[in-house]
């Protein structure tokens, strides 16, 4: 099962890339198969960054695009005072995303939460077109590979047990200028897991939307599923997070409150310990700076 789900992440990703490469590309397809007019009436903005909050949105950065993004959480509101309420305690990821064309997209990343690197694609499949298609539709591919505990404490974990593989597919509609809402199912596969009670191919439902208040200021929500009986070696929960996006030019800034310390798909869709009832809350924010290579006319 597991060579099967690489090779067919392998081979999808292989044929995005050596598609972009040729005349007569799946890139060019997508690009071309829309009418100068259908062009003309894509819907854009459908989402203010390329995360909802931990969820990655239908967004990419555009072509010859380099987008630097900084996704930090504190720890638990629950910790109280002494720990200033989860300030004195934080988790990070760095990542850099590359617009490779107006529709692929590449990037890498790396956690602080056991010490984790990962790397992906988004491919636009779909975009909404006023009056002929009626949403966005992209596909996200992630490889998170974990390097804690160091290979020197523990031997027998090799590199193919410290690899998850995530694929989603982000469905997402622009209903008014306010108002977006996105749909999200994942599969999760895990080379290794807890215990052999637990499932290695994880199946989630994510659900989320963003109100706009004002011209740069919005709320975002995002709510994921797992159901149950496919992580049962511990008690994991359902992640549930709010956030306050704030655009500024180049930048998009959004505060975040969420019951996932990870920030990745295989931490926040499958391993949440935490829950808002108890007071695991973290409170942190993204950061998204945008850096154009397109040369000026």
């Amino acid at each position: 099962m597991r060579k099967n789900f690489l090779t067919t992440v392998i081979s999808l990703f292989l044929f995005a890339t050596s598609s972009f490469a040729q005349d007569s590309s799946l890139l060019t397809m997508l690009n071309d198969s829309l009418s100068s007019d259908a062009k003309a009436n894509i819907t854009t903005g459908t989402f203010q960054a390329t995360q909802l909050i931990n969820t990655p949105t239908v967004e990419a950065p555009a072509k010859k695009t380099l987008q630097f993004l900084i996704m930090h959480r504190f720890g638990e509101l629950s910790d109280g005072g002494y720990e200033l309420f989860g300030l004195d305690n934080a988790e990070i990821r760095f990542g850099l995303d590359y617009g490779i064309s107006d529709v692929l997209s590449v990037g890498v990343g790396r956690s602080s939460l056991d010490k984790t690197f990962d790397a992906n694609f988004k491919l636009k499949l779909l975009r909404q077109t006023v009056g002929k298609i009626p949403v966005s539709v992209s596909f996200y591919e992630l490889l998170s590979y974990t390097s804690f505990p160091r290979k020197s404490e523990k031997p027998f974990l090799t590199s193919r047990f410290r690899t998850a593989y995530t694929s989603q597919l982000l469905i997402a509609r622009k209903f008014s200028r306010k108002l977006s809402l996105q749909v999200s199912p994942a599969l999760i596969h895990f080379n290794m897991v807890a215990a052999a009670k637990d499932k290695n191919d994880v199946f989630a439902l994510g659900v989320g939307g963003r109100m706009k208040i004002t011209n740069r200021m919005s709320i975002d929500a995002e709510y994921n599923i797992l159901p149950g009986n496919q992580v049962v070696s511990a008690d994991v929960y359902n992640s549930l997070s709010l956030g306050l996006d704030i655009e500024t030019g180049g930048h998009v800034f959004q505060l975040v409150f969420t019951n996932s310390r990870g920030m990745i798909s295989p931490y926040y869709l499958a391993k949440t310990t935490g829950q808002w009832k108890d007071g695991n809350i973290f409170f942190g924010f993204n950061i998204s700076r945008v850096f154009n290579f397109k040369r000026k006319n």
